[in-house]
């Protein structure tokens, strides 16, 4: 698979591809005349684990121009720019840059700039988000010192995808271009040991015998000491010098026949890394790794650029082992450090990695974008997902349990039943009044008359007769001073409508209820999170249906409702009927229907849940801005409660005379609007009985109104693009 990037900052394409077997030599090569390669990075060296870890390298290709056509033959030594090794975990939903490998990281030209650093990284990470639907990357740079030009070109570019510094080990470093002077303590020790009848040898090519010998004496040493084993076999080290034979060799100290000591090294262009280190009592007593670190390094190494002994971490990492660093500085090295970072692969922030040129003003803002929305619930919507893919139970389980327990105690209701949307939940409490209460058809149910239909279609669809009642202009709400006037002898319940994000005035509306034994359940659909007193809706009624369509404040992934009350028997007989009218399986009490929340949904809604009022604050910024930003005398602004917390703006709904032409111009120009709605409830065919009926607050309503864009993910500056826009609109636009 390949991804080819647009990078118009560098007025250029960048192409990443997967590493793949018929390009191993192209591969190597580039390695071997990188800035930053080694053998280690080789091909030959990675692939002996392959059975071990799912390989997801990955080769960056630049100046290639996109083509719908697959052809390897524009792919060259000539335009290869960098190249990354990696493996995948797909439980974790992770790239790793290292395992297998001492370290891993992306491999340069020498040539490089800091800034094609920065494009090459948000390439690859790019091609991770779009072909593995990758999550996070733990990323183990290679040391400035095996650079040929040390340079943190790719820590810059880490930082600037925002990653978290999770490990450090520590190393000790000789530079042989400037030693520092080896402690006295040291060359006495190497003296020591010629003394005593130490001396070093090399293994010779394919002497196993000796390395054998060798490898059981390191398994013995690691496990005495440290309760550690080699990361390599003895098997796996003797195919690795076959293959590897000018690279990778065995240092030993002998006393006489037998091994006392020794070390592997692994000797890259530039640095001899120490790996492997062990010695016996009689070694240990007598000094013998004294007396071949000595000779690495005045000796065997003197031409190389530096002496890498290794680490001196303990337990993983956890703390660091002070003798080991004394003996290693001992030898006039100084520390470096093995670093491993993370990267949590959010697309918004990826995508923002290179600055944007200043042509990329903001030039267009959508109402809602969805994907950007759900981008930033990531990676916990996605891991929350997975989960239940990976758990296999999909209807009726944990996440549908946790969620209702999780909402209820948010709403501060006894009960919730998470149901298949917001018109099920809303018709499911008629439908258990009917059954608890003996409500009769065609008993009445006051509703908004210029609500969204589903709020209407409830009542019909639960066999009882909707009363539309108008809205006041100022808040588009249900007029609670209406309400008491279409009051009759067949009246059951009232059921405002939270429109637009703003809660209705709930303490008259209950009072009025309460006068004439009414039953009231609320319309949340568009107001999750909205209060009045303290307490949220949800909680400020004997009954409140929910939506959690994807675009609400808070939205599944798909459609599903909730319904919520203190009544233990309510929500028993809706919970029943939304199954089927089954408590138990296949024993059906009441002829019930199939309404229930899907295990994904309420995962992803336990995710969201946790940020909801951090999400509705931000509407509430937005909407500040609005309210001081928008000057234009035919644009009326919505009112604001006293009370900020009785409002979360769903929606930001303005009025206009010359609405079409506003929406209109407001397109042309960059802005996408919704009218919510464009017809009202009595005027739609499916209840031509009531076409005829006058309403003229809520005809007005519906003439007038206009959405503007307004949600969590929105930017400063697209919001005053949208106030730029409103403000130079008039009439003759």
């Amino acid at each position: 698979m390949r991804l080819r990037l647009d990078l118009v900052t560098l007025k250029r394409y960048m192409t990443v591809t997967a590493y793949s077997i018929n390009r191993r030599e192209l591969w190597d090569e580039f390695v071997s005349h990188s800035k930053n390669g080694t053998f280690l990075i080789r091909r030959g060296f990675m692939d002996y684990h392959a059975d071990r870890f799912f390989d997801c390298s990955v080769m960056v290709f630049d100046g290639v121009e996109p083509s719908d056509e697959e052809d390897d033959t524009e792919l060259s030594m000539h335009n290869l720019v960098a190249v990354m090794p990696a493996n995948w975990d797909e439980h974790e939903r992770c790239v790793y840059t290292h395992q297998g490998l001492t370290y891993g990281g992306l491999i340069v030209k020498e040539d490089v700039t800091q800034k094609e650093v920065i494009s090459i990284l948000k390439s690859i990470f790019l091609y991770y988000i779009s072909y593995l639907q990758a999550r996070k990357i733990v990323y183990k740079p290679i040391p400035y010192i095996y650079s040929a030009q040390p340079c943190g070109e790719d820590l810059y570019a880490l930082f600037r995808a925002h990653c978290r510094l999770t490990h450090r080990l520590v190393s000790t470093v000789v530079s042989l271009r400037n030693p520092l002077r080896m402690r006295t303590l040291r060359q006495r020790q190497a003296r020591k040991a010629i003394d005593h009848g130490f001396y070093i040898d090399r293994m010779p090519e394919g002497d196993w015998d000796s390395l054998l010998e060798y490898w059981t004496l390191l398994e013995h040493v690691l496990d005495k000491y440290h309760s550690a084993h080699p990361v390599h076999t003895f098997e796996e080290m003797q195919m690795l010098m076959q293959r590897f034979p000018r690279e990778i060799k065995l240092f030993l100290v002998r006393d006489h026949a037998k091994i006392v000591a020794g070390s592997v090294l692994f000797e890259t262009r530039q640095v001899a890394r120490v790996q492997y280190i062990a010695a016996d009592e009689e070694g240990r007593a007598y000094g013998a790794l004294d007396l071949l670190f000595r000779h690495l390094i005045n000796e065997r190494y003197k031409q190389m650029e530096y002496v890498d002994f290794g680490t001196s971490n303990e337990k993983g990492g956890w703390y660091l082992n002070d003798g080991l660093v004394f003996q290693k500085e001992g030898f006039g090295g100084r520390a470096v450090c093995y670093d491993t970072y993370e990267v949590m692969l959010d697309r918004d922030i990826v995508d923002h990695m290179i600055d944007e040129p200043q042509s990329s003003a903001v030039q267009e803002v959508k109402f809602l974008d969805l994907k950007k929305i759900s981008n930033s619930y990531e990676p916990q919507l996605s891991d929350a997902v997975l989960r239940v893919i990976h758990r296999g139970w999909f209807l009726l389980g944990e996440e549908v349990q946790r969620f209702e327990q999780q909402f209820a105690d948010y709403v501060g209701a006894r009960h919730c039943v998470a149901v298949g949307n917001g018109l099920e939940a809303l018709t499911l409490i008629l439908l258990a009044w009917r059954e608890l209460l003996g409500w009769q058809a065609d008993d009445e149910v006051i509703v908004p008359a210029n609500t969204y239909i589903a709020s209407i279609l409830a009542v019909s669809n639960a066999g009882l007769k909707p009363v539309l009642c108008e809205p006041t202009l100022e808040t588009c709400l249900i007029d609670p001073q209406r309400i008491e006037s279409l009051i009759t002898e067949r009246t059951r319940a009232i059921m405002p409508v939270h429109l637009y994000g703003r809660c209705c005035d709930m303490k008259a509306i209950n009072e009025i209820a309460l006068r004439h034994g009414l039953k009231v359940l609320d319309d949340v659909a568009q107001a999750q999170g909205v209060e009045q007193g303290g307490v949220h809706a949800g909680h400020l009624c004997d009954a409140s249906g929910f939506s959690f369509y994807p675009g609400k404040n808070l939205g599944a992934l798909g459609d599903a409702g909730a319904v919520t009350t203190d009544d233990e028997e309510l929500a028993r007989v809706v919970r029943t009927i939304a199954n089927y009218g089954s408590r138990e399986k296949y024993v059906n009490e009441l002829r019930g229907r199939n309404s229930r929340m899907d295990e994904i949904h309420a995962a992803a809604l336990c995710v969201k849940l946790e940020q909801l009022d951090a999400r509705n604050e931000r509407r509430r910024q937005i909407a500040a801005l609005y309210y001081k930003g928008i000057e234009n005398p035919l644009i009326t602004l919505p009112s604001m409660p006293e009370n900020p917390e009785e409002h979360v703006f769903h929606v930001f709904a303005v009025r206009c005379p010359a609405r079409d032409a506003l929406k209109a111009y407001l397109a042309q120009h960059g802005v996408e609007t919704l009218i919510h709605y464009p017809i009202p409830p009595h005027k739609q065919a499916a209840y031509a009985e009531w076409n005829n009926l006058s309403y003229p607050i809520t005809e007005r309503i519906h003439r007038e109104i206009l959405s503007l864009p307004i949600n969590s993910v929105l930017t400063e500056d697209e919001v005053a693009f949208v106030i730029q826009m409103v403000n130079s609109f008039n009439v003759g636009s």
